[in-house]
């Protein structure tokens, strides 16, 4: 299957293209206070570190807005400046040398602070991305209209405000609590412009619906070609926002860490506790790059025979057990033997093999 990419306008954050045909970036926020650099800028490198190609930073007050220019300096991905209530915050941060700037038409609606940000970002040749939530759009149309509707309206009354200024460097993202609202949402005004997308659900709860909402969400728009930036919303700490962000555009093709893992379920007839196998041969790959020209590597890890040796036989490598030991393959050809309690140090010596 191939999945054909809605059509987008090129927009460019920092050093990163997206739209346009672009790949699909990974964005997530930091959870400190801006305006302590120290704690921010940690929490950027462990983001980076994870993948993460975009980070959104929270600008409350003046000491977050003029925090970002020393954070700034040290950070290697594009930053962008989060602004609700005062469009006074977004002129700092621009001054201060952020990327991108998001503005909420919840709370930052009147015409002449609009334009004030507008006319900055021109100045600084910045991105706008508009961004609205669910919780906090304005009801602007008929008293029944769906939260689709609502979103939909209020983005495009926002967007034709800002047009007439002769200013399209724009992002849209339409986030709302439910799957079905977002998508939804999505459709819509993917089919009413073509500016960039960023998706998302918010407020998703805890790490585990979160994340199950999220991939729903998120996976349904990108098989429509819809999407270009994501972020997996979680309460949680914002590195596994983008492990699970990196498996979805990895399940759909748009993504490669390196290294795949194919495992099977489990169940009463595998004898190894491949539970553990997995999870720590998963822990000991995390970090683990193949060079970009290289497809990425397959792992299988199967536990009984029933599918496993023709699972282990497909991959790049594979151990399919039996009882306390399997079979170690090799691109399709049987090496050898391998208990289970070696199996993880063995595949990793034959992975190092291949970098």
């Amino acid at each position: 299957m191939e999945i054909k990419r809605r059509k987008s306008r090129g927009i460019k954050i920092g050093n990163l293209l997206i739209g346009a045909g672009n790949p699909v970036a990974i964005q997530s926020m930091t959870k400190t206070k801006t305006s302590d650099i120290e704690g921010t800028l940690r929490q950027i490198k462990q983001l980076e570190e994870a993948g993460c190609q975009i980070v959104r930073l929270a600008i409350k007050d003046p000491s977050d807005g003029a925090a970002l220019k020393k954070i700034k300096a040290h950070a290697k991905i594009p930053l962008v400046a989060d602004i609700h209530f005062s469009y006074r915050l977004a002129l700092t941060a621009i001054e201060n040398g952020v990327d991108k700037i998001r503005l909420n038409p919840g709370n930052i609606d009147k015409p002449a602070e609009i334009s004030a940000v507008i006319s900055a970002l021109k100045t600084a040749k910045i991105p706008l991305r508009i961004g609205l939530n669910s919780g906090s759009v304005k009801d602007t149309g008929p008293k029944r209209s769906s939260m689709t509707d609502k979103l939909v309206a209020a983005c495009l009354g926002y967007v034709k405000f800002i047009e007439k200024q002769k200013f399209n460097n724009i992002v849209i993202s339409l986030k709302a609590n439910n799957v079905l609202d977002t998508v939804e949402s999505y459709r819509k005004i993917a089919s009413l412009c073509e500016y960039p997308l960023h998706l998302g659900v918010t407020a998703t709860g805890s790490p585990y619906s979160g994340i199950i909402k999220s991939s729903v969400a998120i996976g349904a728009l990108l098989l429509e070609g819809i999407g270009d930036t994501i972020r997996v919303s979680l309460t949680d700490n914002p590195v596994e926002e983008v492990k699970a962000a990196k498996c979805i555009l990895e399940s759909l093709g748009f993504y490669s860490c390196g290294v795949q893992i194919i495992s099977c379920p489990t169940c009463g007839r595998c004898e190894v506790d491949l539970i553990k196998i997995v999870k720590e041969l998963e822990n000991e790959l995390a970090g683990w790059k193949r060079k970009r020209s290289q497809d990425p590597l397959k792992i299988a890890v199967m536990g009984c025979v029933v599918n496993g040796p023709q699972e282990a036989k497909g991959a790049d490598l594979g151990v399919a057990f039996g009882k306390n030991e399997g079979m170690l393959f090799s691109r399709g050809k049987i090496v050898k033997k391998v208990l289970a309690k070696d199996c993880v140090r063995i595949l990793l010596r034959e992975v190092k093999l291949r970098r």
